[in-house]
């Protein structure tokens, strides 16, 4: 009998494993595949190195900028597909040695819930005191006819020897849809992005939408929404895909990226187990994230949300702590959210629409990376920093960032959010210079109302 059984070992049921045991428990994982999960194999690691070897190919046609004339003869999709699959191996082996090294029992093979307190894995039962559901999630396929033969998904892009003429983006729009358009784009794809949503990134503040569809737009990618991809249909060596919408759209592309993804709930036992399942497919979870039976807790893409692997790596803390007899909350608003485009976005808390529903006075700080010292330097203007404050007690409610490093920035701003920052408090900070990080400081400095590398508000 094991005090906590985690099925699932990616990000989050890595990370839950761990902390169990580091609290006294016997813990066992199961595993149907490699471990790491999605994040490590076909997913964040794979993804960023095939978005910096993008990055890099950037910088060097932008060369001139500098001075520097530099020229590329040819790209080796090989060799980027060595490094990333290179990488994801030595992560992986990495993290089998942290479970052995905490004690941790990994058992290979499906994890199916027998009970409460048993978990099925072949012809084996393992019984646990607490059980942890971290199944992650899978590629989520719209069912349109011949959508199949024209498909290129994350998968495939991660493992692409050449790069297609022209793709379709197609989906909600966030961020995996817009990597993939970005990476695609800057390795030379003529790349169209479509949504049925008003704007891209449909979740994030309006004004992040608006800075990275002029940035996409600048760069080439065209962008279409409000419309429905209602067909496909193939000519010769391309596809017609028509879009409905208020205008009607037919493209002729090689392939159809789709990066939709859906929680793995299938095969886990959780009818007969009494769990409780959203309209939506996903876990419903207390604040406890505990699952709608007792002594079962839920973690990662499983229980919906955003699907990102930092997120499912703390709920994976949160869960083991009260599997373990702890009752902590896991504050969900504090996840924040980065993506690896040109620029990069970064964003913790509430969008301005957002607050305002919420019933809160808001008040805006904005500094953009235009008049930024470093950006200047860098060639990396495109964006801005947003802050979303409460007018009366200043106290910051959301950080938007779009620009160079701002996944790296948001780090920052979760720990403000974190500590009830107030803007007052963020404007009479320091910081190096020159940095990216100055445009916190000075977009808190707006927010309060006395920036002083802006003209005066009137």
């Amino acid at each position: 009998m094991f005090d906590v059984v985690v099925i699932g070992c990616g990000p989050g049921g890595y990370a839950a494993a761990i902390r169990a045991a580091q609290l006294g428990g016997k813990v066992a994982v199961v595993e149907a595949g490699d471990i790491g999960g999605t994040c490590v194999n076909r997913g964040c690691i794979p993804s960023k190195v095939w978005l910096r070897a993008a990055y890099t190919l950037k910088m060097i046609k932008n060369a001139n900028e500098f001075g520097i004339d530099a020229s590329v003869n040819q790209i080796d999709y090989s060799a980027i597909i060595e490094r990333k699959n290179g990488i994801a191996a030595e992560i992986r082996m990495g993290m089998e040695a942290l479970l052995e090294a905490n004690g941790i029992e990994l058992i290979c093979g499906r994890g199916m819930l027998q009970s409460a307190r048993k978990v099925g894995v072949g012809n084996k039962t393992v019984g646990a005191e607490k059980i942890i559901l971290a199944t992650g999630s899978s590629l989520d396929i719209p069912d349109i006819k011949d959508l199949r033969n024209a498909i290129l998904t994350t998968d495939q892009i991660l493992d692409m020897t050449s790069v297609p003429k022209s793709v379709l983006v197609w989906g909600e729009a966030g961020a995996l849809d817009i990597e993939m358009a970005s990476l695609l784009n800057i390795l030379g794809s003529k790349v169209y992005i479509a949504t049925r949503y008003p704007r891209i990134l449909p979740k994030e503040d309006h004004d992040t939408s608006q800075r990275l569809a002029q940035a996409f737009r600048e760069q080439g990618i065209q962008v279409i929404t409000r419309s429905t991809l209602e067909s496909v249909a193939r000519s010769q060596q391309i596809f017609k895909a028509v879009m409905s919408g208020r205008k009607e759209h037919v493209l002729e592309i090689e392939r159809i990226v789709i990066a939709a993804r859906k929680p793995n709930i299938s095969g886990l036992g959780l009818k007969q187990a009494g769990i409780r399942i959203n309209e939506n497919g996903s876990l419903w979870i207390g604040e406890q994230l505990q699952t709608s039976e007792p002594g079962i807790y839920a973690i990662g893409d499983i229980t919906g949300g955003w699907m990102n692997s930092h997120m499912a790596s703390a709920m994976g803390v949160t869960a083991a702590e009260n599997a373990m007899g702890q009752t902590k909350h896991f504050t969900s608003e504090l996840v924040p959210r980065g993506m690896w485009t040109s620029p990069q976005v970064g964003s913790v808390g509430l969008t301005e629409e957002e607050a305002e529903k919420k019933g809160f006075e808001v008040e805006v700080g904005d500094f953009p990376y235009a008049i930024n010292g470093l950006a200047m330097g860098y060639d990396e203007v495109d964006g801005a920093v947003k802050i979303v404050s409460e007018a009366e007690t200043k106290e910051i409610l959301g950080i938007h960032i779009v620009g160079a490093n701002a996944t790296e920035l948001v780090g920052e701003a979760v720990m403000a959010l974190q500590l009830e920052c107030t803007v007052d408090e963020l404007a009479h900070t320091m910081r190096v210079h020159p940095t990216f990080s100055e445009a916190l400081m000075d977009a808190g400095r707006d927010a309060a109302g006395w920036a002083l590398y802006l003209p005066p508000k009137r």
